[in-house]
């Protein structure tokens, strides 16, 4: 709702204002920051020319406060970054809240906080405790919950603005109706290159999850649209702002591919904090496993089955069922069992070391431990107690364990013994494990169930510095990664976010996120997100009947442009030129999703001379949304204006496909078509 005029020059008058004290501070913090560097460079050389007249606890003093000073200088410069961000933009909604005190707090919120010269508030963090009333309510009652505790009262106006370069343009009052002018106008915006920070529409379902502290784990099941990924980075930017030494390196976001993680790379900075940790589950293995000198990744995985490359299929599926993993814990438990060391060391004639010793010492005193665990354990204390005290024989110690044991560290031996073993549900012929054991690149599912054995008889790699993990796309996960993931991080808080609907992973299917909660600490709580806020109620409609859907809620109004079925087409490359050129002048993002790599290069060969288009897959990097053809399981987590879906006539999406076609329309915010 717009304002009157009268009030409308009111709030040209705070912006004026505002926007003389943001500069006035961005100046002299500006020569802080300058003065604080000069300051720390020439007190570490007075340190480094007198270093040699301190005694140790007068260096280790004055290193400290070397050490506190350059934090102070550091917490500056990021200050003043984030000020920098909102020069243009200094606000963004503001509220007035009136206490039961009666105390009236008119409250203009940002990107970060300012204050004057009289350390007055003058704009609020969005993450700050006040600020939380803005997106959980609308005007009436309401309660904020702060250190100080719960804060009850009446919220009296709820106000967004539309700032570009200093300049106001527009003011509305609203409530928390979803069809608000802002949210719109929003959802209406054509998407951009990379993800955006979504400060001023964040939904009160959205904010549930962002601010929540009362649960250690949250597992988030929403459906396509809904925010997920979003939402994460902005629980990012809340936690970093509210949980002290938490830290960006203290985050690791577990992406589904390299374009997804280039895709979200501007939305932490946008917020004012830095970039946090990012992997992929493959690029965790591959680190993991030296053994091989290539790793699937997940997207060559899915592709194998997709393109209809896997040969034995049966076996894949078992192998990323939750039976392997009883027969997994069976079998080891055995093998442990059996290991032992059947000859005594001796030097000459005489027994050093009697075996039933060691076997002791492997069996009871150190049983504890992963199984190799316990050879470097007994190792050193064989070293120190022949070498009084001293670890210098540890290795030669090893050696000579290994040498008079019945087991050696081999790690593809002991899954081909598996695979043997009467503990496999599958019985193999030699051949055929050597095929998927002894290659250079080890297969994502076979890279999985190697990685649990020897995480499981040497230990897993723990990350006792990270301290929040987001894992995104969890459905895609099986229950052996989760599993692999809380041994190595074992101390660490989860988000999980996913969508059972947008499962690609044709091996491996939850009935609900909420099957994840056994996984982790009591502490864990499930979540949905139901509304969408990506696509048109007309592709929604259609996308609901591939996996007859009825639950989704569309948010985005109506464009009252129907989804396009081409069927039949007489001359592929002059429609598909046609179509592509007519939404590439619409719209600022195309996307031409294929069922696989194949059919990707097959449309890109047909139409790359006759319009500029990109081939993307999911090892790609760096990419520009204007024009591109990619396969479905590498667009996962994306969002274009427009989408044309494409699939050879005979390579059609079967029943047991329909979740990747579901992925590839739901792509799509504006305009769909759909060929064959």
């Amino acid at each position: 709702m717009a304002i009157s005029e009268e009030e409308l020059q009111k709030e040209k008058k705070i912006l004026r204002k505002v926007s003389k004290l943001l500069g006035n501070t961005l100046s002299e913090l500006g020569n802080d920051v300058i003065q604080d560097e000069e300051n720390l460079v020439e007190f570490k050389k007075m340190m480094w020319e007198n270093a040699s007249s301190f005694d140790a606890g007068e260096a280790q003093q004055v290193m400290y406060a070397t050490a506190m000073e350059a934090d102070k200088a550091y917490q500056k410069q990021q200050y003043f970054k984030r000020l920098c961000k909102i020069k243009d933009k200094p606000y963004f909604a503001s509220i007035v809240f009136k206490e039961e005190s009666g105390e009236i707090y008119n409250i203009y919120m940002s990107l970060t906080y300012l204050k004057d010269q009289n350390t007055n508030n003058i704009l609020y963090d969005w993450r700050s405790p006040i600020c939380s009333l803005f997106y959980d309510y609308e005007t009436g009652p309401a309660s904020y919950v702060a250190p100080g505790g719960i804060y009850k009262g009446e919220l009296k106006r709820k106000r967004q603005y539309k700032i570009e370069k200093g300049k106001l343009l527009g003011v509305f009052d609203n409530s928390l109706n979803i069809d608000d002018e802002v949210l719109q106008e929003v959802l209406a915006t054509e998407s951009s290159d990379r993800m955006k920070n979504v400060v001023n529409t964040i939904q009160q379902e959205q904010n549930q999850v962002i601010r929540n502290l009362d649960d250690h784990n949250l597992i988030v099941q929403g459906i396509a649209g809904s925010g997920k990924t979003t939402v994460a980075l902005h629980r990012i930017a809340f936690l970093l702002y509210r949980l002290k030494n938490l830290n960006s390196n203290n985050i690791l976001i577990f992406s589904p591919n390299n374009i997804f993680t280039e895709y979200i790379s501007d939305v932490l900075p946008s917020l004012g904090e830095d970039n946090t940790l990012q992997t992929t589950f493959a690029d965790y293995l591959y680190s993991f496993i030296p053994e091989y000198p290539n790793i699937e990744s997940f997207s060559d995985f899915v592709s194998r089955y997709y393109s209809y490359q896997e040969v034995n299929p049966e076996l894949v599926t078992y192998k990323q069922s939750d039976k392997i993993i009883d027969d997994l814990d069976a079998f080891l438990e055995n093998y442990i069992d059996h290991c032992k060391f059947i000859y005594n060391f001796t030097e000459g004639d005489k027994n050093l070391i009697l075996k039933e010793d060691c076997n002791e010492m492997l069996h009871d005193r150190y049983q504890k431990l992963p199984l190799f665990e316990r050879i470097e354990e007994m190792a050193e204390r064989l070293s120190s107690q022949f070498y009084k005290g001293s670890n210098k024989k540890k290795k030669t110690f090893e050696k000579l364990f290994y040498e008079n044991a019945n087991f050696k560290k081999d790690y593809k031996e002991i899954v081909k013994m598996f695979y043997q073993s009467e503990f496999c549900r599958m019985k193999l012929e030699e051949k055929e494990i050597r095929c998927f054991v002894d290659t250079d690149v080890l297969h994502y599912e076979d890279a999985l169930i190697f990685a649990y054995i020897k995480g499981s008889l040497e230990g897993f790699l723990y990350e006792g510095t990270i301290k929040q993990v987001i894992i995104d796309e969890a459905q895609d996960y099986n229950r052996l990664q989760y599993i692999i993931i809380n041994q190595i991080f074992k101390k660490a808080d989860f988000t999980i976010l996913g969508d059972i609907n947008q499962n690609i992973n044709p091996y491996y299917h939850y009935r609900s996120l909420e099957d994840l909660k056994n996984l982790f600490r009591e502490d864990t709580k499930y979540i949905e997100l139901l509304k969408t806020y990506r696509s048109s109620p007309e592709i929604i409609e259609y996308t609901n009947k591939i996996l007859n859907l009825r639950h989704v809620n569309a948010i985005r109004k109506e464009n009252h442009k129907p989804v396009v079925i081409r069927k039949n087409t007489l001359n592929l490359k002059e429609s598909l030129l046609a179509d592509m050129q007519h939404l590439k002048s619409e719209y600022k993002s195309l996307a031409v999703i294929t069922k696989d790599d194949k059919e990707a290069l097959k449309i890109y060969d047909l139409v790359k001379e006759g319009i500029d288009v990109s081939l993307v897959d999911a090892d790609s990097k760096k990419f520009k949304k204007d024009c591109i053809i990619i396969p479905a399981y590498a667009a996962k987590g994306l969002e274009f204006d427009s989408v044309i879906i494409y699939n050879d006539r005979n390579n059609s999406y079967r029943k047991n496909e329909r979740n990747l076609l579901y992925v590839a329309c739901t792509r799509c915010q504006h305009e769909l078509y759909i060929y064959n």
